[in-house]
């Protein structure tokens, strides 16, 4: 078998020259030998796949609560789909398709339960504590913290490329505060204002992937139907290449969206004279992005599912209802921790509102219902009593 040294060569041959290379460069927090076999991000990648985080993934909402319907979407379908969008653009346009797949697979790894409004609730609860919550950056704590693969270092060490995309991850539905960023980040240093373009295509391609199959949960869900959709240009587009290929819906979408970027993408980067990696990072402007007639129209898809989808009485009644249940669980918590939120903050070394986000955070829908439903029994249990 050839040498990982010669194979990761060979594979470099195949990017653009202004790809993050195989063997990375930006290294690990920790020091470890490579892999005998694996690139250092097929490595990450595995890594990622094997945390209970990303198996709990399968029991969180994306729109509609997880368990409610065997077809809608949950927080693990919804990563994968982000993934295969992901590789498929970095392989079209020459980029490392390995990096961008395993900033997908970790990138919603610090999802709260019951989606955004899981995420709206705990950024209540940590307020007047002077935190603040966004899940991208839970999703950073969650691999270079919270996560067990050794005993010598925390959490899974992953490359940096990998932190840095996580780090920099954010989409037009996400709608993030500032960001407050953690003190003391061992790889700070390391992680430039742009990311690399790999980073970027997975931010797209995490848009794409929630566009596209949030209209098609909002039609199974009979909240709107096709000619709704088709009311936005975005959605008379797709309902055209539905009708002369067969299509359906979320297919259209994705494939319009997909050859929009491939050809501003490219524009971009010949425009700004990139020819190496520095290049990328140097940029004063993201290089993967949207034509602006394009984002135009996905900014009326987007204010049409805003509209008919987010806000509808149907998925609103489900959203506060999990920002009630976590809620009531931090506040149980913050007056009496469980032996779990202890151990987290004894792990961490940060405060108890740190640790009973921790615990929340990484709680399934299920598991956060059921852990509601003690509470209110213990609570009966003291009045009657």
């Amino acid at each position: 078998m050839e040498s990982l040294p010669a194979r990761i060569r060979e594979a470099n041959n195949h990017l653009a020259s202004y790809a993050v290379p195989h063997g990375g460069g930006l290294g690990r927090v920790y020091r470890e030998p490579d892999d005998a076999t694996r690139f250092p991000f097929q490595r990450d990648r595995d890594r990622i796949i094997h945390t209970q985080s990303f198996r709990r993934l399968k029991h969180k909402t994306q729109v509609f609560i997880a368990g409610h319907g065997d077809h809608f979407r949950t927080r693990i379908t919804h990563t994968l789909e982000v993934a295969q969008i992901s590789r498929d653009i970095a392989r079209t346009l020459k980029v490392n398709e390995d990096l961008t797949e395993a900033i997908a697979l970790a990138h919603d790894l610090g999802h709260t339960p019951f989606g955004h409004a899981g995420e709206d609730a705990m950024r209540e609860c940590l307020k007047p504590y002077g935190k603040n919550f966004e899940h991208n950056l839970q999703s950073l704590r969650v691999v270079t913290l919270l996560e067990d693969r050794s005993d010598k270092y925390p959490g899974l060490n992953l490359c940096r490329e990998i932190l840095e995309g996580l780090d920099k991850h954010s989409t037009p539905h996400d709608q993030p505060p500032l960001k407050l960023r953690p003190a003391g980040r061992p790889f700070s240093n390391a992680i430039s204002s742009n990311p690399s373009l790999e980073a970027q295509i997975v931010n797209l391609a995490d848009e794409i992937a929630y566009t596209a199959h949030d209209a098609e949960d909002g039609i199974r869900s009979g909240l709107f139907d096709l000619d709704a959709i088709t009311k936005t240009r975005l959605g008379a587009r797709g309902n055209k290449r539905i009708l002369k290929s067969g299509n359906e819906l979320r297919g259209a979408l994705v494939d319009i969206l997909i050859m929009d970027l491939y050809s501003e993408t490219e524009r971009r980067i010949g425009f700004n004279r990139i020819g190496k990696l520095t290049d990328v990072y140097s940029a004063e402007a993201p290089l993967a992005g949207f034509s602006s007639p394009m984002e135009k129209e996905l900014a009326g898809l987007r204010d049409f599912l805003w509209r008919k989808l987010y806000f509808s009485p149907a998925i609103l009644r489900q959203a506060g209802r999990g920002k009630r249940i976590i809620k009531k669980l931090f506040s149980r918590y913050m007056e009496n921790p469980p032996r779990k939120v202890v151990e987290l903050k004894n792990k961490t070394g940060g405060s108890l509102p740190e640790a009973v986000k921790d615990f929340i955070a990484g709680m399934t829908d299920t598991y956060a219902v059921e852990a509601y439903e003690k509470v209110r029994e213990v609570r009966k249990v003291k009045k009657v009593r």
